[in-house]
């Protein structure tokens, strides 16, 4: 036995360097996607933003169906009226994520009247733009409710037909702000780092359940509504991403298995910068990008 793991020892270094090599060679290579006209799609938060555009590219992918989920029956039926008039099927039900309950009974509804949901998509979510101190003590909890925590209902409530059918996919759409947080989104940062451990556990924890996956969004700034009013100091250097452009990179990513997606590719290099230098260092580049005062001019949605 002591014989064996010494020998596991010595050759797991040469098992990480065949699989960065492995990746790093296949990252270059066109992948194949997968077929998407079986697969029903849930959307949570689909009425608007990043939501909507995700049901548009599902959509036109050749996504079977597309079910969307908010709180406002307003921007849920415009967007399926949009969706349908591509001659693609989508409907949608009024469902809070931070409401358990609401999440369970809804869940059934789904499956009742439109089938085993195969891909579902955590995008809900929420931010208030405020200092601790400045924040409501509700809206800080609405945060959590909605940005975390729903994913725990949503997952929980389709994640096991995914198991059965062996057949399935757990998409979350975090934030690059969930591993380099900033003053002035408290609320949010804190869910979405939240967020981002619930993913890579769960992640781990699917790692031998044949058929189904995760994959996890990161992007910057995006440009929507729930982001108005948010201050680059260099935006020709860091310009904010267009959803449809995040949609698509989105879809893409579920198709060919991708894991962790961060948008832009160079926030790979602020993780990287992140995990070896001093903070002092990190401090500097939080006053160089302005990220101290991007939160002073939000106004959120109206």
């Amino acid at each position: 036995m002591e014989l064996k793991s010494a020998f596991r020892m010595l050759f797991f270094p040469i098992q990480m360097f065949y699989h960065i090599v492995r990746a790093s060679l296949l990252s270059l290579l066109p992948s194949s996607k997968k077929d998407l006209s079986k697969e029903v799609v849930l959307i949570t938060g689909g009425g608007r933003g990043i939501g909507r555009h995700l049901a548009k590219e599902f959509a036109k992918q050749g996504a079977k169906k597309v079910i969307l989920w908010g709180r406002t029956e307003k921007c849920l039926k415009e967007t399926v009226e949009e969706i349908s008039l591509s001659g693609s099927e989508c409907c949608y039900f009024v469902c809070d994520v931070a409401n358990r309950d609401e999440v369970y009974k809804q869940a059934k509804v789904v499956r009742e009247k439109v089938g085993d949901v195969t891909i579902l998509v955590n995008n809900a979510a929420v931010v208030h733009g405020k200092s601790l101190m400045d924040s409501d003590d509700d809206a800080l909890l609405k945060t959590q409710h909605i940005n975390t925590l729903g994913q725990f209902w949503t997952t929980k409530a389709f994640l096991p037909r995914m198991l059965e059918l062996q057949h399935g996919h757990v998409v979350c759409i975090n934030s690059i702000l969930s591993q380099s947080p900033i003053p002035g989104a408290i609320d949010y940062c804190t869910s979405k780092a939240s967020s981002l451990a619930f993913m890579e556990s769960l992640t781990l924890g699917l790692l031998d359940c044949p058929g189904v996956g995760c994959t996890t969004v990161l992007p910057f700034h995006t440009n929507t509504e729930m982001f108005r009013g948010m201050r680059v100091r260099f935006p020709q250097l860091f310009p904010p991403l267009k959803p449809e452009v995040v949609a698509q990179k989105t879809v893409d990513a579920v198709r060919t298995d991708k894991v962790f997606l961060y948008l832009p590719w160079t926030m790979h290099a602020l993780v990287i910068l992140k995990s070896f230098m001093p903070q002092v260092a990190l401090e500097e580049i939080h006053r160089f990008s302005g990220s101290y005062t991007c939160m002073n001019t939000f106004k959120g949605r109206t």
